[in-house]
């Protein structure tokens, strides 16, 4: 069996995540087993499942790139773990700084994993760009969620699409399901708008509230599910309080089931000003919802026939509420067959990386 270090920011319920997580359940464990590296002290919400599967979870400071402390960590790492052939960084731009120590190390092979076609353009924007300049040159492989994250992140390098594939019998539909989701949850007459994704600016939170007002006003019976945690909720709640919505808004948090709450759900909307790949609209798909998407999230997500429009972010809130009913007679199908001729079973994808890992490690 070989091990394979994974090195993310923390294991919490977010996509790049869970597309790991997919990922981890589905290879052959007496294979090749996945062993964790995190910048934060705290536990998340994986940590425990990564455990129960064998894997190692080490923890370091959190990343900043010209900490002398932090560097010395992460070199002291190294030294102390020189069993790792393959290392896979998911730190987006800022993936050079673990890739470079990795390469001091005489690590043989080091890959860089895009999962974002863009970032946030606060105070650390400028930094983060700095640095993402150096990934091709400590990398030995590139992969990306989708072409729009590996063009952004790689400048020109050649790189590898990885599919975010998603366990699709988990998500597929199922009426009875439905039925009992949407009773456990007292939506049983409610037009029921659905969103998955952690409250940051990329999401666009506040603009999908905007939309749903505007909903309101033509269907006084809908209700938003917003799945998801993050520093912005309470900014969002805020908002929805102001504009008279609250209680036709509902803030679920961080879930387990999402493959459950999206049974329960008439329509999903996902006004994203940037996006790499998401799972969320892969796993939406899967589950036969009819899905409105901004025209930031890249088209390549859209593996169904008939089931995504896509709006521009320039449209109003009232035009994207017309489309969101126009979208509610679309009935619910099992679309796993599509998702799968696309790329995105797990059971098919994840064998794939497996291959590539034990071939890397020879």
């Amino acid at each position: 069996m070989i091990r394979i270090l994974q090195v993310v920011t923390y294991m919490g319920r977010g996509g790049l995540e869970s597309m790991i997580m997919n990922y981890y359940r589905h290879i052959d464990r007496e294979k090749v087993q996945f062993d964790f590296l995190v910048h934060r002290q705290e536990r998340a919400a994986f940590d425990d499942e990564i455990e129960s599967l064998g894997g190692r979870i080490y923890r370091l400071p959190r990343l900043v790139p010209w900490s002398k402390s932090y560097l010395s960590a992460l070199n002291h790492f190294f030294d102390k773990h020189p069993e790792y052939k393959v290392v896979h960084v998911h730190q987006d731009c800022l993936s050079s700084v673990i890739l470079k120590a990795a390469a001091q190390h005489n690590v043989p092979v080091r890959v860089a994993h895009s999962h974002s076609a863009n970032q946030d353009k606060n105070l650390k924007y400028p930094v983060k760009l700095w640095y993402k300049r150096f990934i091709p040159q400590y990398a030995t492989n590139l992969f990306a969620c989708g072409k729009d994250a590996g063009d952004w992140m790689f400048g020109g390098a050649s790189y590898q699409i990885i599919n975010n594939a998603i366990d699709v019998a988990a998500y597929t539909y199922d009426p009875t399901k439905r039925q009992e989701m949407r009773r456990q949850l007292g939506l049983e007459n409610d037009f029921t708008i659905g969103h998955v994704g952690r409250f940051n600016q990329p999401k666009n939170h506040p603009f999908l509230i905007d939309i749903f007002a505007a909903l309101l006003k033509k269907e006084p019976n809908a209700v938003l599910l917003l799945v998801g945690g993050g520093e912005g909720m309470s900014q969002i709640r805020e908002k929805a309080q102001k504009l008279g919505i609250a209680e036709h808004v509902h803030f679920l948090g961080v879930r387990s089931d999402v493959a459950d709450l999206m049974q329960a759900m008439n329509v999903f909307v996902f006004p994203s000003l940037y996006e790499g790949l998401p799972v969320t609209m892969v796993e939406a798909q899967a589950a036969g919802l009819p899905c409105i998407i901004s025209d930031k999230v890249p088209p390549e997500c859209i593996l169904t026939e008939g089931l995504v429009d896509v709006m521009p972010l320039s449209a109003s809130p009232e035009t994207w509420a017309e489309k969101i009913l126009a979208k509610r007679a679309i009935p619910r199908t099992d679309r796993r067959a599509e998702i799968a001729a696309h790329g995105f079973d797990i059971t098919i994808e994840a064998v794939k990386l497996q291959e590539f890992y034990l071939e890397a490690n020879k």
